[in-house]
């Protein structure tokens, strides 16, 4: 049996005035306590002396009581634990254990309410999300990230921290850190900003729902790319946003088709520089075309940049936030796809007039993010890791898709069809019409294959559905053998 280390007791209400004596108010206190469930075999109480002084009562009943559970078989004694709930419980304890099983069985007579927006948060089973194998979505080199430089790092913090970063910070995060950040955005992704406009939070997920529940009203529509990130449109829920599905083709979003279905959009959730999950660029026509709308309507347009550093053709492309001129963009990144997903550190680029309004909902949703990592990460960035970690993984990142590339070719070249492959952390595959991407899905995840069907990102079920690829986190043997088990699933 198990022994729980601990000397904590559920609160003990004694009668110092009652007739009954202290020592049997206390001893049938732990009958009950252990009978209901509330103190568990074997688990640890108090000394006589701990608990008279606890209960600031003399020692003399509680020394009484334990003697009187001993004699019961209440209370034990183990070596190097001191006293101790039973093993084995007498008396009565069958009999209550039978009613409380009889309990547990009998049904309830309704279930208990929850929020109705809570149904639309629900995602279908997927097998595919649960598996590490070859092509997770999203997982970078974890067995590359310089974890040595980065512990040491996290130990100077740890050893001997200043009162500052142990006690509540800035809901907007650690000045430092939004520094290095603000430099960075603006040196590598052109944006236009300075430190007090960064946002921490924790992870780009959060940093979506910050800017919906910061600029968005219920039932307000917005636009959003058909197809799309999935989280997205959880994020749009959670304040009951109207979701408007907007096509994507070569030039990214179909912004003429925007205006058509909703002209009035109070937003747009957008990746321009890599959608998710066809992998294409918006062109510069679609990206001014969108700003001018935006500008006319009104509307803001939500920017999510989440894994721009890697782009195999040259440097990364400028942000839309680094041409706007009407402060309409808002600018969500992550460290999560650069570093380790573990990490859950983000951040938002906040135009100057509605800074407030976001630090009022970050405060409202978790006050503000980790210290010890944010300081961390600080440094990282400004001594240079950051810098060197991202310029390897691009290397890498190209070398890995390379080998899925030659690996469909050799393997599956007349079943698959590739697309987006200019950068990122995945490319997209559509399959033959007919095939049902999802049931693809569920196959490979049984050899262990974490291939995420396209289909589930698209509002409506498409004319052929797909695979989405995650290169980044598997090596090349892996990713080879990955496409030669998905060639028995089709």
């Amino acid at each position: 049996m198990k022994r729980i280390a601990t000397g904590f007791l559920p609160s003990v209400a004694l009668d110092a005035s009652g007739a009954t004596p202290m020592y049997d108010q206390l001893s049938e206190w732990f009958r009950r306590a252990i009978l209901e469930g509330r103190l568990r075999p074997g688990q640890r109480v108090p000394s006589t002396r701990s608990l008279a002084k606890e209960l600031r009562i003399s020692r003399v009943p509680v020394l009484s009581a334990y003697e009187q559970l001993y004699a019961e078989g209440y209370l034990e004694t183990f070596v190097g634990a001191g006293t101790c709930v039973a093993r084995a419980i007498p008396g009565q304890m069958a009999k209550t254990q039978a009613a409380n099983d009889q309990r547990a069985v009998r049904p309830t007579q309704a279930p208990r309410q929850v929020a109705q927006r809570v149904s639309s948060l629900r995602t279908p089973p997927q097998t595919w999300a649960s598996t590490q194998g070859a092509f997770r979505v999203g997982l970078p080199a974890i067995d590359h990230f310089p974890i040595t430089t980065w512990s040491k790092l996290v130990n100077q913090h740890v050893r001997r921290p200043p009162i500052e970063q142990m006690v509540y910070g800035d809901a907007m995060g650690y000045l430092p850190l939004r520094e290095a950040i603000a430099e960075y955005l603006g040196t590598v992704r052109t944006v236009r900003c300075d430190a007090s406009q960064i946002l921490i939070t924790t992870g780009s997920q959060q940093g979506l729902q910050i800017s919906m529940h910061a600029l968005l009203n219920a039932g307000e529509p917005v636009w959003i790319e058909d197809p799309s990130y999935p989280g997205a449109k959880q994020a749009l829920r959670t304040i009951g946003a109207e979701i408007v599905p907007v096509p994507v083709d070569d030039e990214g979003l179909d912004v003429d088709a925007g205006k058509r279905v909703a002209p009035h959009a109070r937003a747009v959730y957008i990746s321009p520089s890599h959608q998710f999950p066809l992998g294409v660029t918006m062109s510069a026509a679609r990206r001014m075309q969108l700003l001018s709308w935006a500008s006319h309507s009104g509307a803001w347009i939500i920017e999510d940049d989440y894994d721009s550093e890697y782009r195999f053709g040259g440097r990364p492309l400028a942000s839309l936030q680094g041409m706007d001129t009407e402060d309409r963009v808002i600018y969500v990144g992550t460290f999560s796809k650069v570093m380790f997903p573990a990490l859950r550190v983000g951040y938002v680029v906040v135009p100057k007039d509605v800074v407030s309004a976001f630090a009022t909902v970050r405060d409202a949703f978790d006050t503000f993010s980790s210290m010890l990592y944010q300081v961390a990460l600080a440094d990282f960035i400004r001594e240079g890791h950051f810098a060197r970690h991202i310029r390897r993984m691009r290397a890498l990142y190209l070398e890995r898709r390379n080998a899925v590339l030659e690996a469909i070719d050799t393997y599956m070249a007349d079943r698959l069809e590739v697309i987006g492959t200019q950068a990122g952390m995945q490319l997209a595959a559509l399959l033959p019409e007919g095939i049902d991407d999802v049931e693809v899905s569920i196959r490979a995840a049984r050899l262990g294959i974490a291939a995420r069907p396209l289909s589930i990102c698209y509002a409506q079920p498409p004319a052929r559905g797909g695979l989405i690829l995650g290169y980044s986190g598997a090596n090349a043997h892996e990713l080879r053998e990955g496409v030669r088990k998905l060639k028995t699933c089709l």
